[in-house]
């Protein structure tokens, strides 16, 4: 049977063969970026009309797309509705930016650590990923600058509030420098802020898209992570250049996104009983951070460095003595612990050993000491095994 160049280099996704192991009621996972289903909220369908079960608009929802631009310039991003796609999740912003640019060969700048899945998809077209190193206030600048002068890249693409998997979050001179390297340079930007909402210490610096002057630029979002991850609703803005070539990917792709989730969404974003649920998720979900970092302190203080998030999902260790932590992953499961190794969040895995991140938003705090404990002894034992 003949496949596609591109099947051929089709990875499967490690953390969703997790998640499939991790299914045992009995398994502790720490691997997901699951929100928790206790501040999912209770969705009222009452007024929904039967109208939006016919085809719609490939933009959008126009109600929505309004919405979305409202609540976008009011973060600082110049744009108008017609600049909005509606999507099928921002995963789906990842796939059509790759359609837009990659081929075969083609060169693009992301972070080191980076999210698993846009790593995933770029590869799947075709990128040779370069990677930029993370310091804990942004990239490296000298190392940006330079990949820059010595390379021709498609565009750069970043996650630069709660950064996934490191949860770094830019600092306001990083933001200003890298917009400024990018208009230089004249390079397009893909911004990715799932989770700039889930801030636990105060506010969230503007998008580095709002700094751009002179570059292209996609910038994109999604409920998921604060209303509903099965509701499947996600949203691009692009410059004006780039809008009309991503919502005919977007037609091609699946005519448009669910009208009955974007109905949904409609009813929270930019309302009162929505900032009411995020004051709520962020209490939530910063005292499950704080209990994390307690029970961390206690079961890897001596295995592992870290920083506390201050929003997002996420902790990333880095273990004292490095070993490659997908070796782990078996002997977790058999002991009913689950994680996500870090070295698939790097385009060179092999060369970027002993990092794990925790998801701390899913776990009941109850039961952290002991899924953290078990997995502690994993990493002992595994660590002893390769001194021997």
């Amino acid at each position: 049977m003949a496949f596609s160049e591109r099947v051929i280099r089709l990875k499967s996704s490690l953390i969703r063969e997790i998640l499939a192991a991790a299914q045992r009621p009995e398994v502790m996972s720490f691997a997901g970026g699951l929100p928790s289903e206790a501040m999912l909220p209770t969705l009222d369908w009452e007024g929904l009309p039967p109208a939006l079960g016919q085809y719609g608009m490939s933009e959008g929802e126009p109600a929505l797309r309004e919405v979305l631009a409202a609540e976008a310039r009011a973060l600082g991003v110049d744009c108008q509705a017609s600049q909005v796609l509606v999507v099928s999740g921002s995963q789906q912003t990842l796939d059509l930016v790759a359609k837009l640019h990659i081929d075969k060969g083609t060169e693009i700048l992301l972070e080191g650590p980076t999210y698993l899945a846009a790593l995933q998809i770029f590869q799947l077209f075709g990128a040779d990923c370069l990677s930029i190193p993370l310091e804990q206030d942004g990239p490296d600048l000298a190392q940006l600058r330079a990949r820059l002068e010595n390379h021709q890249p498609a565009f750069v693409y970043l996650i630069p509030t709660f950064q996934n998997p490191s949860a770094v979050r830019y600092s306001e001179a990083k933001r200003e420098a890298v917009a400024a390297l990018l208009d230089e340079f004249g390079v397009t930007l893909i911004e990715d802020e799932p989770y700039r909402e889930l801030t636990y210490d105060g506010g969230s610096a503007r998008p580095i898209v709002s700094r751009l002057r002179n570059s292209s630029w996609v910038y994109t979002g999604t409920l998921s992570k604060t209303l509903a991850p099965g509701l499947r609703v996600g949203y691009l803005i692009a410059s004006p250049d780039l809008f009309p070539h991503l919502l005919k990917l977007k037609q091609s792709a699946d005519l448009h996104t669910n009208r009955i989730g974007q109905w949904q969404a409609l009813q929270w974003i930019g309302t009162e009983k929505y900032r009411q649920h995020l004051v709520q998720l962020r209490d939530f979900y910063r005292a499950r951070r704080d209990a994390f970092q307690q029970a961390l302190e206690r079961h890897f203080g001596d295995l592992a460095d870290w920083q506390v998030p201050q929003g997002g999902l996420f902790f990333w260790l880095t273990l004292k003595q490095p070993l490659d932590t997908r070796t782990l992953l078996a002997e977790a499961l058999s002991r009913d612990v689950a994680f996500m190794p870090g070295e698939p969040f790097f385009a060179e895995p092999e060369c970027n050993p002993g990092n794990l991140r925790l998801n701390f938003s899913h776990i009941a705090p109850e039961r952290l000491d002991e899924g953290l404990q078990r997995l502690a002894a994993v990493i002992r034992h595994a660590q002893v095994a390769q001194a021997a």
